[in-house]
C-alpha cells in the first residue's frame, strides 16, 4: 500500500522512499483494472454536485488505525495567483473528495478521505510526492514560491497542471514555470506514450469540459458530442482547441510533472453527479482513467 509518513524526513530521501513504496502497489493497481471498470456501472457512489464545504454526500471511509500514514492523500497546491474563477480554488473541494474515493474505491491504493491543501513555501510539502494545480495560468508565484516549488521537484516530486485553455493561457503558465525550471522545455507527450495507458488504456487525449459547454452553440449535450464538440464553445468559437498533455523532465529523463492544457480533467471528477449523461461521457471514460493513469504513472516512474 501507499505509504507517507506525517513527518518529513530529509526532503529527497523522503520522496524517493515514498515513491519506491507505492511501487510495491502498482501490480495489485493494474490488475485490479478489469474489475474496476465494471464497478463504474454496479457501484457509481456518491454522484451528487457536491456543495463547498463539508463532504456534501462524497461516502466515508476509514483508514486502517494501526497504520495511520498508509494512504495516498490528493494534495492542492494554494499559489499566489491573479484572474478569472479562484485561482487555486477552482473545483476545490469537490473534484479532491470525489478522485480520492475513486481511488480508494477501485484501486489498490488506500485513499485518505480529506486531502490537504498546502503552499510551494511550506516543509510539509516534501510528505506528499503528488501535488495538483488548477487553473495554473493565474499563478503568479513569489520568490519563496518559484524556489520551494523547485526545490520539491528536484527532490522527487510530481505535479500535475489542470484546467487552462487557449495558447494565451498556456503562454502564461510556460512563463511561470521558466522561472521555475528555466533549463526545461516541456515536451507535449503523443498518445502513444505510456502515461496514456498505463492502467487505463486510453486511445486519445481526453479532452473534458465543464458540464455546460455546449449550451452557446447547441441545445443539448448530446448535439454538441456528435458534432465532435468538446471544447468549451462560450470561450473559444472559430479555432477548435486541441487537448495537450506537456511533460517536463528533469536531465535524468524523470517526469517532474504533466501540464493538462485545453482540457479540464477536474472538472470530470467534480460534476460527475450533475447527469448520468455527463458521467458516462466524460467522467468514467476519461477524467477518472487519465487521472489515475497520471498518479500511478507518477509514483512508478
Amino acid at each position: 500500500m501507499v505509504l507517507l509518513p506525517s513527518q518529513p524526513l530529509g526532503q529527497a530521501r523522503t520522496l524517493k522512499t515514498r515513491t519506491q513504496k507505492i511501487v510495491l502497489s502498482i501490480l495489485a493497481v493494474i490488475l485490479l483494472a478489469a474489475a474496476a471498470v465494471a464497478q463504474w456501472t454496479r457501484d457509481p457512489g456518491g454522484r451528487g454536485r457536491f456543495g463547498r464545504g463539508g463532504r456534501g454526500g462524497v461516502p466515508e471511509w476509514q483508514n486502517d488505525a494501526e497504520m495511520p500514514h498508509d494512504k495516498f492523500t490528493f494534495t492542492r497546491i494554494q499559489f499566489s495567483g491573479y484572474g478569472r474563477g479562484g485561482g487555486w480554488r477552482v473545483d476545490y473541494p469537490n473534484a479532491d473528495l470525489n478522485f480520492s474515493h475513486r481511488i480508494e474505491q477501485l484501486t489498490a491504493i488506500k485513499a485518505d478521505p480529506e486531502g490537504t491543501v498546502v503552499q510551494f513555501t511550506e516543509k510539509e510539502l516534501y510528505g506528499y510526492p503528488f501535488v495538483y494545480i488548477t487553473d495554473p495560468r493565474s499563478m503568479s508565484l513569489g520568490e519563496d514560491e518559484v524556489k520551494g516549488f523547485r526545490k520539491y521537484l528536484r527532490s522527487g516530486g510530481f505535479f500535475m497542471a489542470d484546467d487552462f485553455w487557449s495558447e494565451p493561457e498556456w503562454e502564461a503558465f510556460y512563463r511561470e514555470m521558466k522561472r521555475v525550471l528555466p533549463d526545461v522545455e516541456p515536451v507535449d507527450l503523443p498518445v502513444e506514450h505510456p502515461l496514456f495507458s498505463h492502467v487505463f488504456p486510453l486511445d486519445s487525449k481526453p479532452q473534458v469540459p465543464s458540464e455546460d459547454w455546449y449550451v452557446d452553440r447547441f441545445a443539448t449535450a448530446q448535439q454538441a458530442l456528435d458534432s465532435g464538440v468538446t471544447w468549451e464553445t462560450k470561450r473559444y468559437d472559430v479555432v477548435p482547441p486541441k487537448p495537450h498533455f506537456y511533460a517536463y523532465f528533469d536531465k535524468k529523463g524523470r517526469m517532474m510533472g504533466v501540464a493538462c492544457h485545453n482540457t479540464d480533467i477536474g472538472d470530470g471528477w467534480e460534476e460527475e453527479g450533475v447527469s448520468e449523461w455527463y458521467f458516462k461521457n466524460f467522467s468514467e471514460p476519461k477524467s477518472y482513467p487519465m487521472g489515475i493513469n497520471i498518479l500511478i504513472y507518477a509514483m512508478t516512474h
